[in-house]
């Protein structure tokens, strides 16, 4: 079987009602697992996506910029506080989650991230490390609730997380400066 399936399957799995219920119930898992896993079913589905459009793929993102430009784009808007509540709330926000996210993230994502150069891989990470900062900062010392729907102590969590991961992408950006990954292969 090959990835597009395994990426289809996970999708299915994902919108499962029980399923996106429970990750949706706990604001970390929404957020860090729910949201990453949609962009990675999209990201494996999208091989499948450039066989059947190869033209659509080499006019529209020849040079990967308009790809990781949309990635960012939809990534940016899932991470906003407001944006997560309605998504609980509004079902044709639900739904464009759903879509968006494996869709229009994923694919782009896939597309995109070979053809760019590695410094441009670098400013989209360096990018995210900076806002997952602002982001851990605004959930831990915001003194409002910025989610109707979920407690202050799972946005504190979920604050953390972000600042979690950014010290994560700062280490893989060390990494990489340091190590020549050519090196060893």
């Amino acid at each position: 079987m090959n990835q597009s399936f395994y990426g289809l399957l996970l999708f299915i799995f994902l919108v499962i009602p029980p399923v996106a219920n429970f990750m949706e119930s706990v604001m970390v898992i929404h957020m860090h697992m729910q949201m990453p896993m949609l962009v990675i079913a999209g990201f494996l589905m999208a091989r499948f996506f450039q066989k059947r459009f190869p033209g659509f793929f080499v006019k529209w993102n020849s040079n990967g910029l308009p790809g990781i430009l949309l990635f960012v784009i939809i990534m940016v808007y899932w991470m906003l506080p407001r944006t997560m509540d309605e998504a609980l709330t509004t079902q044709t926000v639900e739904a464009f989650k759903f879509f968006s996210l494996p869709f229009l993230a994923g694919v782009s994502l896939r597309n995109s991230w070979k053809k760019l150069s590695s410094l441009g891989k670098n400013v989209v990470i360096i990018s995210f490390t900076v806002m997952f900062i602002g982001l851990g900062w605004l959930y831990i010392w915001s003194p409002v609730q910025l989610c109707n729907n979920y407690l202050l102590i799972e946005q504190v969590t979920l604050g953390w997380a972000f600042l979690t991961t950014a010290i994560g992408l700062v280490i893989y950006l060390g990494y990489n400066f340091f190590i020549d990954p050519s090196a060893y292969e």
